[in-house]
């Protein structure tokens, strides 16, 4: 019944890129595995499915009917079990799990996923993956774009005012960071930087102070494979850094005053050059379909 629940979801094709080709995300329900839809997106379709079951379906029909509705039933506990604790998209490159939605330190209300992606870097003309990314956003930020519905995600993709509304929405929106191997914390920012600093041209005292509190967050730490970091951006001026080496984090670890600062980092991510080609890739298929 899992997979009588969503097996009308439709399937989106192959990724090319890089010359590479990469199967789409997948979503893991009830140990099957299906074609990628944006997490939101899977939730409300189980939603609308188990209402309509549940309508016409009862408890007390015949015996004919009684495995329906206690696989109807069984359906139910297991999807309340998945929304609740199992639901996930696995980036397809790590193997990563990233959960449909979760709460954060410092947010006022859950964030929902919008797409996976990873980030590769090339030491010796070999490329090694260093780790696994997906943006969360208030899912409400969908209902401020009907100027893009019908796009394509090849038009989304290219598309950079889509996505500096997306980053100016007055709207929480966090990056999940899972490294996929062990990095010291100086590496880790030391890239980070290598990414923002060409983008700020004159940085004043406000971004260096900024830019000094991001890099301290890291400095002498060290990121084991599977710590998880997240960079949320509360609005277009200001941003939190929470990071853990075992689970979610409990709290807030450093905060980022600097637009300049804040824009830098979005634009590392989903502007016209981003480090993680496939992380945007994957948020302009899952727009595509929720603008449908």
């Amino acid at each position: 019944m899992g997979f009588a629940l969503i097996q009308s979801l439709p399937i989106m094709p192959n990724l090319v890129s890089n010359s590479k080709i990469r199967t789409p995300n997948s979503v893991q329900f009830c140990n099957a595995q299906f074609p990628t839809l944006p997490a939101f997106l899977v939730k409300q379709r189980l939603r609308e499915k188990k209402k309509f079951l549940a309508t016409h379906f009862s408890p007390k029909a015949s015996s004919t009917s009684s495995g329906v509705s206690q696989a109807v039933h069984h359906t139910e506990d297991k999807g309340r079990t998945t929304a609740e604790t199992l639901e996930y998209t696995v980036e397809p490159a790590t193997s990563v799990k990233f959960p449909a939605s979760l709460s954060l330190p410092g947010c006022s209300s859950s964030l929902d996923l919008l797409g996976t992606g990873y980030r590769e870097k090339v030491f010796a003309i070999i490329g090694l993956k260093v780790y696994a990314a997906g943006l969360y956003a208030n899912i409400s930020v969908i209902d401020k774009f009907d100027a893009w519905k019908g796009k394509t995600a090849t038009e989304i993709q290219k598309d950079s005012s889509l996505f500096n509304s997306i980053f100016q929405a007055p709207l929480e929106k966090s990056l999940q960071i899972v490294l996929v191997r062990d990095v010291d914390g100086k590496t880790f920012w030391d890239a980070l930087d290598e990414a923002i600093s060409p983008r700020i041209k004159s940085p004043s005292s406000v971004d260096e102070s900024a830019l000094s509190i991001f890099r301290n967050t890291f400095q002498g730490r060290p990121l084991k494979k599977a710590t998880l970091i997240f960079l949320t951006w509360l609005d277009s001026s200001k941003m939190i850094v929470s990071i853990s080496p075992d689970g979610m984090p409990s709290a807030v670890d450093a905060t980022i005053e600097s637009v300049n600062v804040t824009t830098a980092l979005f634009d590392v991510f989903f502007g016209d050059a981003p480090v993680s080609p496939s992380l945007k890739s994957s948020v302009s298929q899952g727009l595509e379909l929720a603008l449908k």
